[in-house]
């Protein structure tokens, strides 16, 4: 039996067990081009942005045609930009509890790629501190031909940040959270 052969047949029986994701393509991050946050406002109306410097994502191309993104963003890296004092406490177990819960996980709904140009809801479980919801992105129209390729896609989709278990502050920061999402994919899996 050759490597191949058996490289093949492993393939089989992990895709009949559902272990291997069923995909034409995979597609990672462009890193120079995407940008993972969020945005919190003070009671005094001050604006903190959020970013995960640090994150893991693809788009899969399903065997219908369909696309579905999976985004991982870690929380020990995160930053409130400018501000090391809120820096510390949003990677504490006051609020993303970095220690514990190491990533924030989106992954969405199987979507049409129709919806990167035209924009529109994009569905999905948003997984923070180990509570999972269903929260949708609106993604907004795209500003090129090639949403994800030459221009950025650009998502946002606010939550509460006491469904998570995150209501340390509440005198001082609001219960919303923003997340914005701008990115950009590097290889052709997305038309």
């Amino acid at each position: 039996m050759t490597a191949n052969f058996r490289r093949l047949l492993a393939i089989c029986w992990l895709t009949m067990w559902g272990i291997w994701p069923v995909s034409a393509s995979n597609s990672g991050f462009d890193p120079e081009h995407t940008r993972l946050g969020f945005e919190l406002r003070t009671r005094w109306g001050q604006k903190l942005e959020g970013l995960f410097p640090h994150y893991e994502g693809e788009v899969r191309t399903l065997a219908d045609g369909r696309q579905q993104v999976q985004l991982r963003m870690h929380t020990r890296q995160v930053e409130i930009v400018g501000h090391p004092r809120y820096t510390e406490w949003a990677r504490s177990e006051k609020f993303f509890g970095a220690d514990r819960y190491p990533v924030v996980v989106f992954v969405s709904k199987p979507y049409d790629a129709q919806l990167l140009r035209h924009g529109g809801e994009l569905a999905g479980d948003l997984i923070i501190r180990g509570i999972s919801r269903p929260r949708s992105l609106t993604v907004e129209p795209a500003t090129c031909e090639r949403p994800a390729k030459e221009c950025d896609v650009v998502a946002t989709g606010a939550v509460r940040r006491s469904d998570y278990d995150m209501d340390d502050w509440m005198l001082a920061v609001n219960d919303r959270v923003v997340f914005v999402l701008r990115a950009r994919v590097r290889n052709e899996a997305v038309e």
